[in-house]
């Protein structure tokens, strides 16, 4: 049974927290207030513009508004679901993002291990920062860069291929290569970026691992095996998570910057789909639709993927 004295002493200790929070703020007002800016940006350009959503729901006139739009429910994605050109494009958007996971994912992990064995730092540094400009050049400077490499007229790639005897390769206007060009610049851009993460995280294992492991007999290899990537394991099962979260985005903006009607078929991804139906066609409610199916399955695929981790690996990101 609770006595009086009893209520009274647990209403004094909420009172104390509430108290101690408040001073807490107080004292470090300054750091909260640089939080403002950030948080409005926030709110302004992420969570204001999910009104748009209902788009998805109606038959969207743009000059009627949403508030003057027919209300057409579930209309949208039941045209989502029956259309065979939808139906492609998710298709491509998964091979796509499967292709860079499988085979870019581990790149930038192994990068990171071998660059953590290097003892020269000045070596280390100069690859470090060669491997990791390309990401500060944007998609349509690289696009332009590898368009004149593999031009099937005067490119470096195709001069190479003539001069061994074999036909010139339309890599931008060939469905069966236009796969492969996508995965292949796309690893030249973020590869040495996504090290610099792993590389981070190396920093941060006990230097004394390493020193008992060699004092015990362990070879380079075995430490690498053994103290490396066990201790870049939770930073691979974020980084690989979150990767789940962005799979059906598969590189919206490279693909633009790149492709063409020829290709459509083998590189047109989800969002250079809705780019093509809502600016192109003025489809405004069905790219909406397709956007929001987009990010519901995102949403699903990092929370099931964070599940598995913690259920399998017992590690998780929440």
């Amino acid at each position: 049974m609770i006595t009086p004295l009893k209520k009274k002493a647990e209403r004094t200790a909420v009172l104390r927290k509430r108290e101690s929070r408040r001073r807490t703020v107080w004292r470090n007002i300054d750091t909260y207030l640089l939080l403002v800016p950030g948080l409005l940006l926030l709110l302004l350009f992420k969570y204001i513009p999910m009104y748009g959503v209902v788009i998805a729901f109606q038959d969207y006139n743009i000059f009627d508004g949403i508030s003057a739009s027919e209300w057409v429910g579930l209309t949208q994605f039941r045209k989502l679901m029956h259309s065979s050109e939808f139906m492609q494009v998710f298709a491509n958007t998964l091979l796509i993002s499967i292709y860079k996971i499988v085979l870019l994912f581990p790149i930038p992990i192994l990068i990171a291990l071998l660059l953590n064995e290097i003892r020269f730092t000045a070596f280390k540094r100069t690859v470090q920062t060669i491997i990791y400009m390309p990401h500060f050049l944007s998609w349509v400077i690289i696009s332009g860069l590898f368009m004149t490499i593999l031009s099937p007229s005067d490119g470096l790639v195709n001069s190479v291929i003539q001069w061994f005897g074999g036909e010139p390769i339309k890599f931008f206007m060939d469905n069966s290569v236009f796969r492969s060009v996508v995965v292949f610049t796309a690893g030249w851009k973020e590869i040495g970026w996504n090290a610099i993460i792993f590389i981070a995280a190396l920093a941060g294992i006990e230097q004394e691992q390493y020193e008992a492991a060699s004092i015990d007999g362990a070879s380079r290899l075995r430490q690498m095996w053994h103290i490396s990537l066990p201790g870049l394991l939770p930073t691979i099962i974020l980084m690989l998570i979150l990767r789940l979260g962005i799979v059906l985005d598969a590189g919206t903006e490279q693909i633009l910057t790149m492709y063409n009607p020829t290709v459509y078929e083998s590189g047109d991804v989800i969002g250079t789909y809705v780019y093509r139906t809502g600016l192109g066609k003025m489809d405004y409610s069905f790219s909406t639709a397709v956007g929001l199916f987009n990010s519901v399955v995102g949403f699903i695929l990092v929370v099931s993927g964070n599940w598995f981790s913690k259920r399998v690996l017992k590690r998780g990101i929440w």
